[in-house]
């Protein structure tokens, strides 16, 4: 716990800014606003570079966290129930998959974790950008399945990333 405590401290916010820049983030939410063309589900994707101090003292983890932020964010506000939460928690080298109930029914867990692996792994590598945007392609091609868009597709929620 003392580790991770002072890795969360310690963890600049620049790290932040240099692995997701002005230009990354613009490109993330177009890919979204894209995506979303093909199917009648949400896009949300959140970054944030540390948890606040109490929340590493209460042993939060990153999937709490994102469950949190995707509250926070209405993710789950949407006609069909079908936003999805892609959260990185930079600090501890974590990315989550929050889905709403409309479409977790229809999407195993393996799926969504082979997501997160792709994610982790692109991270590692310093390819925020490229695994950002696979993952935005995924998630949306399982939204596109079970959720294909056919008539009107009013964007519900905003497609710009959450940075914290």
């Amino acid at each position: 716990m003392l580790g991770r405590l002072l890795r969360h401290l310690s963890f600049p916010h620049t790290r932040l800014r240099h692995a997701f820049p002005p230009e990354t983030l613009n490109a993330i939410e177009q890919a979204i606003r894209t995506a979303e063309r093909a199917h009648f589900g949400e896009i949300r994707f959140a970054v944030e570079s540390a948890l606040e101090p109490g929340a590493l003292w209460r042993g939060e983890s990153a999937r709490e966290r994102g469950m949190e932020v995707f509250a926070e964010l209405h993710v789950w506000d949407t006609e069909y129930n079908n936003g999805v939460l892609i959260y990185a928690l930079l600090a501890d080298r974590d990315v989550e998959i929050v889905a709403d109930r409309g479409l977790a029914r229809h999407v195993d867990d393996a799926l969504w974790q082979k997501v997160c692996d792709g994610l982790q792994q692109a991270y590692a590598r310093g390819e925020y950008l490229r695994g950002s945007l696979a993952a935005i392609e995924e998630v949306s091609r399982l939204l596109a399945r079970h959720f294909p868009a056919d008539g009107e597709n009013p964007n519900e929620l905003p497609d710009r990333p959450y940075v914290r």
